[in-house]
């Protein structure tokens, strides 16, 4: 049975597991810290999600509840990026916001995955406040999963994917559960950013979550599935550093935070620009039958599902920009196209057509708006031919911060309308345009809502809604002339096997590793 009390201190809503009750924010009934499913750890480290034990009386509601561990941000990258830690181990937890609780409202719901690499980030995070939301008449629900070895890490003796099996099992409990806090189970949006967005990608794939999603936002990350060799190695240098068997049942002997620490010091030379081991979703036979890409491509996976995508303008200066790497990028000069190469397994011809439609631009704009094309442009490019209709946007407006231009991240501050909270001026800046924000937010409200942005959908004509660049408006092909050049018929073109300089001339393998090396990235920078 669902249903809702009022009472001085808070709504009082009934869940499957035991009723909670929230606090009031400026007339918005918010819910923290509900559990999905029981604290991952004990005998349920490195397994499935298991649900919740049920409770007596009034759960209170009032507060965030704990985050999965998590190593925190290099120095460099936390003074732009806010990363919260509550402490506890029911880390499984959602948040819910909410302008009407109870059965009957039926009001839309939009359920939020965060970024961070899968190895950091939380729902927490204030930027993410889902306040705005309600007020506009949306149920936002905001959820915690396990990030970085403990959701992520590939064992024999362990299933695959337990970050991603949490989204699911969260998804499940808001499609079962979401009525009774005044929302509609069939009318649920899901939406990310980076790391969240490959794992929409994966979520639509699923065969287990048919039908509990009506509409996708993913803002820059594909659908994707990382290679398992990739995620091995990240565990098998974890294994050699700790001295044990690379297996969930020796990983889950060790402490947390010596295993965060651990973690943390074999992942700080992986990197969106020149790869290398990282955490990420794998093809399991079961959650993830195969590649997300290929399943929403070519598969009938989610095809009634409302698809909307986007990136920003400079996404790599998040992720050159802290402690200097961009400056480093421009004086390794051909070393670093020589890496951004076999980074995006191309050869010489791609940078060339790069710098003759970029005459001005220097080598590290070059390589990472490469990398970005590579990553990012390219497949969401593909998923759009693929999925007629679907919406497609670029963030443009740049930070008043130096050099960080619209970064990776940047335009989360305006989705969620939050950006005079501290958080959103770390990455901002002073002077972030409210009206840009209005525009933004009222945008995904409405594509919620009714299941259109308000721009024209994806045809031959590639329609894209540029936010922040001299006045929002629609664009057609922003990003063709330079995606052409990836596809360009390339007389005796190089192996993508072997690096290859700007002007043509061979690489050793060798130099390319010691790119890595003579950046000396300051902590983990892969998508955030």
């Amino acid at each position: 049975m669902t249903a809702v009390q009022t009472d001085p201190v808070g709504p009082v809503v009934s869940t499957p597991y035991g009723a909670v009750r929230g606090r009031y924010d400026n007339g918005v009934a918010v819910f923290r810290g509900i559990p999905y499913a029981a604290p991952p750890f004990g005998p349920l480290r490195f397994r499935p999600p298991a649900p919740p034990e049920p409770w007596d009386g009034v759960r209170d509601a009032g507060t965030f509840g704990p985050t999965p561990p998590k190593p925190p941000y290099s120095e460099a990258f936390a003074q732009y990026l806010s990363d919260p830690v509550v402490p506890g181990d029911d880390c499984l937890n959602l948040n819910v916001w909410t302008p009407e609780p109870g059965p009957g409202a039926r009001l839309p719901v939009m359920v939020w995955l965060h970024g961070g690499a899968l190895t950091r980030g939380s729902s927490g995070v204030p930027v993410y406040d889902g306040r705005p939301f309600a007020r506009d008449g949306v149920v936002l629900v905001s959820v915690n999963y396990r990030l970085g070895v403990e959701g992520y890490g590939y064992f024999p003796d362990a299933p695959a994917n337990p970050g991603l099996r949490d989204q699911l099992a969260a998804l499940t409990w808001v499609h079962e559960s979401i009525a009774a806090f005044g929302g509609d189970p069939d009318r649920i949006t899901l939406f990310g950013q980076s790391a969240g967005a490959i794992s929409i990608g994966a979520l639509l794939a699923a065969p287990q979550a048919q039908g509990l999603v009506r509409r996708a936002i993913l803002q820059s990350g594909p659908p994707e599935a990382a290679e398992r060799d990739k995620v091995r190695r990240m565990v098998r240098r974890m294994a050699t550093r700790l001295k044990i068997p690379a297996t969930a049942a020796a990983f889950a002997e060790i402490d947390r935070e010596l295993l965060l620490r651990t973690q943390a010091e074999v992942g700080r030379l992986s990197s969106p620009v020149l790869g290398g081991p990282a955490f990420g979703i794998v093809v399991d036979g079961d959650v993830v039958p195969r590649d997300p890409m290929e399943a929403l491509v070519e598969g009938e996976a989610a095809r009634d599902v409302g698809l909307m995508t986007g990136w920003t303008r400079d996404e790599y200066r998040l992720w050159l920009v802290p402690g200097g790497l961009l400056e480093r990028v421009d004086r390794l000069g051909a070393v670093a196209l020589a890496g951004a190469m076999a980074r995006c397994h191309t050869g010489a011809e791609v940078p060339r057509g790069y710098r003759a439609l970029h005459p001005e631009a220097g080598t590290a704009e070059i390589v990472g708006q490469m990398v970005t094309d590579h990553l990012l442009r390219i497949p969401l490019h593909r998923l759009a031919d693929a999925r007629p209709g679907t919406y497609v946007y670029e963030f443009a407006w740049p930070s008043t911060l130096p050099g960080l231009g619209a970064c990776h991240a940047l335009e989360l501050g305006f989705v969620f309308d939050t950006g005079d909270v501290p958080e959103s001026r770390k990455l901002a800046g002073e002077g972030a345009p409210q009206e840009l924000a209005d525009e933004i937010h009222r945008a995904w409200v409405r594509f919620a809502v009714e299941g259109g942005p308000g721009w024209q959908g994806w045809d031959e004509s590639h329609p894209v809604r540029v936010f922040g660049d001299g006045g929002t408006h629609t664009a057609h092909g922003p990003r063709d002339p330079e995606l052409a050049l990836w596809t360009a018929p390339a007389p005796a073109r190089e192996s993508s096997a072997v690096p290859v300089a700007a002007d043509g001339s061979p690489q050793r393998a060798t130099e390319l590793r010691s790119v890595v090396r003579r950046l000396r990235l300051p902590g983990a920078v892969r998508r955030h």
